[in-house]
């Protein structure tokens, strides 16, 4: 039987293990709105800050989030959604959503009355109405769906707890309200070499422990019932060439980055990197960005 803290993913610990590994380091490899997920690309001379702003801007408007009274941002991250929904898009609050220590702190910096970060997991999140209205009028959530479900869990399980999400979703958001939900996937190319097995196990290890990618067929089960599917793309050539910018920037910035976590975290993060490219090109790893509406 599978665990009630099964349906809760990723622990504290292990998403802190990560992301709170100083806002220094990770400022010195992404861009400047901080965007750690896959950005969208247009031609060769695009560049990284443009192409993750694109990303933030297409899934606000597949939400349907301009000029939104209320919208929520599930794995909120530095907030650069949080910011370009209130700065591009006229949101009047913004509420995120990060279990990471670091990450909040950042966003502080900057937040005002219109900002409303918590570090909370998505499952203990228990919005009110709103005058008799639904608590938001959109949802959005990057690079967060990754570690909703615990590394391990039988497809039965993952697909209990995503379908959990998908709940909490529908209940959150008055009919016709929109989800926009962008997040990796397993790959159909399932012919591994060694190297390649050893890097992924590394990943799972290492570098982003207790999650667990779903396949895209389990992201439309969970949701049946709940939402109806307006849009899907899935862009891992754009995941292979982000990834590959990030990985170039850190090496351009080693020296700062070793000075800050280290030796062996940067070499870690550099073999990740390039397991990651390496992974999306080859299509043993996905990207979808998928529009949802509630029925």
């Amino acid at each position: 039987m599978t665990s009630h803290t099964a349906y809760q993913g990723a622990s504290a610990e292990a998403i802190q293990s990560h992301y709170d590994r100083g806002n220094d380091f990770y400022a010195l490899w992404l861009d400047p709105t901080r965007s750690y997920s896959c950005a969208l690309w247009e031609g060769p001379d695009d560049t990284l800050q443009a192409a993750q702003e694109r990303k933030l801007d297409h899934l606000a408007t597949g939400a349907r989030a301009q000029g939104a009274g209320r919208v929520l941002d599930v794995g909120c991250g530095w907030g650069g959604l949080m910011r370009r929904l209130v700065d591009t898009h006229d949101v009047s609050e913004v509420v995120g959503l990060t279990l990471a220590n670091e990450q909040a702190a950042h966003i502080a910096t900057f937040a005002d009355e219109r900002y409303d970060v918590r570090v909370r997991n998505w499952v203990d999140h228990a919005p009110e109405a709103r005058d008799g209205k639904a608590p938001y009028d959109a949802i959005i959530s990057i690079g967060a769906f990754e570690h909703f479900a615990d590394f391990g869990l039988a497809r039965a399980g993952r697909v209990a707890a995503y379908r959990r999400f998908f709940d909490s979703c529908a209940e959150w958001l008055p009919p016709g309200g929109r989800l926009a939900l962008q997040t990796n996937v397993k790959g159909n190319n399932v012919k591994l070499d060694r190297k390649t097995v050893k890097d992924l196990l590394f990943i799972v290890d290492q570098i982003f422990p207790e999650s667990e990618l779903p396949w895209v067929s389990e992201i439309f089960e969970a949701s049946e019932r709940k939402f109806d599917l307006v849009s899907a793309r899935n862009d891992a050539d754009h995941y292979a060439r982000t990834c590959q910018e990030w990985h170039d920037n850190l090496v351009a910035n080693r020296k700062p980055a070793v000075a800050l976590v280290g030796e062996q975290r940067v070499a870690d993060y550099e073999r990740y990197l390039r397991a990651s490219v390496d992974g999306f090109r080859n299509r043993h790893l996905g990207l979808v960005r998928i529009v949802f509406e509630r029925t």
